[in-house]
């Protein structure tokens, strides 16, 4: 557990008083992790880390147990390896994680429409609203968690308090598969005593300009005149902070905003400048983005592609089509030709990326078939694939091309 994870407990589960808490952040615990287990129960209890080995991958998730080591995501797997050598390594799964995220999202929206989103795993919903009809808001939170578990066969944790701020730390702190309650008249004792690096709007900079001031708590930071820290760290975050450390957060919950674009991004485990290895990643990129979009109910207008050279120097393309799509293959011709178009055949590339923007509910687009075109096609097809991934696994299907080694990188 990390520095800015060690926060007090204060009160939890029911027995709390919930009274003006009405603000719920809920966080799945181990989410990629837990949803890969699902299916391999018998690593429940083992440490387990999300990601491919290689040079350049990184962890995506891992268990508590991996964790207990010091695995945590964003980690380089090699380091995550010698952390953990006996850790179990699954290959990550984007298509699943997404369904399952889909389906825990609908559980939230089933008990409020004030819900959210700030990850696949995680939400603020506000249940001001439905108090009357399900009662307080900590019973609230410990049904969303008994029908997580019960749907999915995974655990959340759920911070309840009277602020998005307090309530995700309160997540935090009770993690995995707990409840906590923050009170409102509590809120002080509760933040005073973490550390500094808790807040929100506290990076590694801002933490180290802190601490050669003195402040190495929130109670510290509390201390000192807001007038002080306006002086060293500019007006707003000064402001910002000087409210945070009261627990002053007046955000309320926003209702889920629309994705504004999806893509996937590989970084290859070594440099390669051969366009047809390229282009089969391009494929497997628009594959990937493709089941995405569909499992989002979206489409989108605009394809754009990302290409790093071995130098760090990227460039990119895009275009607009004619008509919004949600079909791999029209993403990947679109993306070989947006590559051509780049002239860098033969040029070492260190990434490359896919990415679907001017995104529309598909269900609210109208598709207008051109002159002899067939009414089923790839679409069509790809559907099809969708339903057996979901049923047998990331690997039930694929495109023959792509049935080689591969390489596996970081969706974004």
């Amino acid at each position: 557990m990390s520095r800015k994870q060690q926060v007090p407990k204060v009160a939890s589960a029911l027995g709390a008083d919930d009274t003006g808490c009405p603000i719920l952040h809920v966080d799945m615990d181990a989410f990629y992790a837990s949803v890969e287990l699902i299916e391999r129960p018998e690593l429940v209890g083992t440490p387990v880390i999300i990601g491919v080995p290689g040079l350049r991958g990184v962890v995506l998730s891992a268990t508590y147990e991996a964790r207990r080591f010091g695995v945590h995501s964003a980690m380089p797997m090699t380091r995550a390896m010698r952390l953990c050598p006996r850790a179990t390594v699954i290959p990550p799964s984007h298509g699943k994680y997404a369904e399952v995220s889909r389906g825990v999202m609908e559980i939230f929206h089933a008990i409020t429409p004030q819900v959210e989103p700030i990850a696949s795993d995680e939400a603020f919903l506000d249940v001001g609203g439905a108090r009357r009809r399900l009662g307080r808001p900590a019973a609230i939170g410990e049904a969303i968690r008994a029908q997580v578990a019960e749907r999915y066969g995974i655990t959340c944790s759920v911070g309840v308090a009277g602020s998005k701020f307090v309530a995700k730390l309160a997540s935090r702190q009770c993690k995995p598969n707990g409840l906590l309650v923050v009170p409102a008249d509590g809120v002080v004792q509760f933040l005073h005593p973490l550390p500094v690096g808790a807040l929100w709007g506290v990076g590694d900079r801002t933490e180290q300009a802190l601490v050669r001031l003195g402040i190495r708590t929130v109670g510290d930071l509390a201390r000192v005149p807001v007038a002080t820290l306006q002086r060293e760290l500019g007006q707003a975050a000064g402001t910002h902070l000087a409210a945070l450390a009261w627990g002053r957060d007046e955000r309320a919950v926003t209702p889920h905003v629309p994705d504004k674009s999806i893509g996937a991004e590989e970084t290859f485990p070594a440099d390669v400048d051969d366009p047809e290895a390229i282009r089969r990643e391009l494929l497997r990129l628009s594959e990937r983005v493709a089941a995405r979009l569909r499992a989002g109910g979206h489409v989108g207008r605009t394809v754009s592609v990302k290409l790093r050279r071995s130098d760090f120097s990227t460039i990119t393309r895009s275009r607009t089509l004619r008509e919004p799509t949600d079909v791999a293959q029209e993403i990947y011709v679109t993306a070989c030709d947006l590559f051509a178009a780049a002239g860098l055949d033969r040029v070492r590339l260190r990434l490359v990326g896919v990415r679907v923007e001017n995104l529309r509910g598909a269900d609210t687009s109208a598709r207008q078939l051109t002159l002899g075109e067939r009414e089923t096609g790839w679409r069509e097809v790809e559907r099809a694939m969708d339903k057996a991934v979901r049923r047998f696994g990331p690997d039930a299907v694929r495109p023959a091309s792509l049935v080689r080694p591969k390489f596996d990188g970081i969706d974004v």
